[in-house]
């Protein structure tokens, strides 16, 4: 019997909320951001080495006599870890909240968060904590913002993109703003303590800690269609109305945007990663828009496990040691119009080598239009090179 994934949008009132059944692995995802709904909270930090130097030792170990520095342990998961990344974003994490009707009729209020980073009054969120989609007709783009220490002030949607549910909040203030540093994602690993936070009632901060338990989880594996993402899977305990709050490292940094959690499932929370972030925010501030260039390929990373296995399968498969298998080529696509086949192994691409399709579309970064070549290994290792011209993708995908 299949099970099915739910992805539930957060909405006030429950009866506004829409319920979509995608053939998955059995759970239940819910997107976070309402005061009914179940939310999240991922948290991260990224361990050092396991053994420090000498001199790091000595200097930790407070040998001097000076007070301060017993106290202190370089490599350690102090007390006051958790509390002091908390304490350190913590006042540039807001409640933000929008009346939802429709043709005047109100259905109460859609209630996330959200997470000052600048100074400027720009605040990082979830685009389904805004209903940047249109579902609350009489909000007319703007959401009530209330920070930590009782201010409240009317914000302003000024962008978003729907494939990784990110929006940009703005509001203005005459007093300074509280803001939180942006940190990377991308030295995460699985076993890094994080913090997740989230002021889903007003003043009512929340603040949870977990690990890291996948920095690559595809948006595939979830059951969620259209073009490929990838999130911070962590074990963090989530809280109703957290989606659009901080993930956030030791160091007091933030490093993902919490969005939705299984809810079928203990322990699995996912966020988007920040790394993912920042380039979704240079392309607002460059074009006011998202750009994706598109191939119309479905891909598989390969290793020398799965090339092995492929060539005990089928003696003609090429013989490579890494590449990205082509698994399928939509009609009419850029990749279909190149010359693209299915069991293709991308090994090279605009003259540099691949083994993975995150180094694909690094190299295709946001360019359209541009001929780029492609070296590809077929069937008893034949070699052809195609040019392709990568087109923007349909936003909906």
């Amino acid at each position: 019997m299949k099970r099915f994934l739910k992805i539930l949008s957060n909405c006030g009132d429950k009866s506004f909320i829409p319920v979509l059944a995608l053939a998955a692995a059995g759970s239940t995802v819910v997107f976070t951001g309402n005061g009914t709904s179940s939310s999240i909270f991922p948290l991260s930090f990224a361990r050092t080495g396991l053994e420090p130097p000498e001199n790091v030792k000595k200097e930790c170990s407070g040998e001097d006599g000076d007070d301060e520095k017993k106290h202190k342990c370089c490599n350690c998961f102090g007390r006051d870890t958790i509390a002091n990344a908390a304490a350190a974003v913590g006042p540039a994490v807001v409640n933000i909240s929008v009346s939802r009707g429709f043709h005047g009729l109100s259905a109460g209020r859609s209630i996330g968060s959200g997470t000052i980073i600048d100074a400027d009054g720009t605040i990082l969120t979830c685009a389904h904590v805004v209903d940047f989609q249109g579902l609350s007709i009489s909000s007319k783009g703007k959401v009530d913002v209330t920070l930590q220490d009782g201010r409240v002030f009317e914000g302003t949607v000024v962008n978003a993109d729907l494939h990784f549910d990110i929006a940009i909040v703005k509001i203005k203030s005459k007093t300074p703003l509280p803001t939180a540093k942006l940190g990377t994602s991308n030295m995460l690993r699985p076993g890094d303590w994080v913090v997740a936070m989230g002021c889903p009632l007003s003043l009512q901060n929340t603040i949870t800690a977990g690990i890291v338990s996948c920095v690559d989880r595809k948006s595939s594996d979830l059951g969620l269609g259209g073009m490929r993402r990838e999130y911070l899977q962590t074990d963090c305990a989530i809280n109703a109305g957290n989606s659009g709050g901080p993930l956030v490292n030791v160091d007091g940094e933030v490093i993902g945007v919490n969005i939705m959690k299984v809810l079928a499932a203990d322990g699995l929370g996912f966020a988007v990663p920040i790394d993912s972030v920042t380039k979704i925010i240079d392309h607002f501030k460059k074009r006011g828009r998202v750009i994706r260039p598109w191939l119309g390929l479905k891909m598989l990373d390969l290793n020398d496990m799965v090339v092995a296995q492929l060539q005990e399968r089928d003696p003609s498969f090429p013989k490579v040691n890494k590449g990205v298998l082509v698994s399928m080529v939509t009609p009419g696509s850029p990749a279909d119009r190149a010359g693209f086949h299915p069991s293709d192994v991308v090994v090279e691409f605009d003259g540099k080598p691949v083994g993975s399709i995150k180094e694909i579309i690094d190299i295709m970064g946001d360019n359209l239009g541009k001929q780029l070549k492609a070296v590809v290994k077929r069937a008893n290792n034949a070699t052809a090179t195609l040019t392709v011209i990568p087109e923007e993708a349909n936003p909906d995908m």
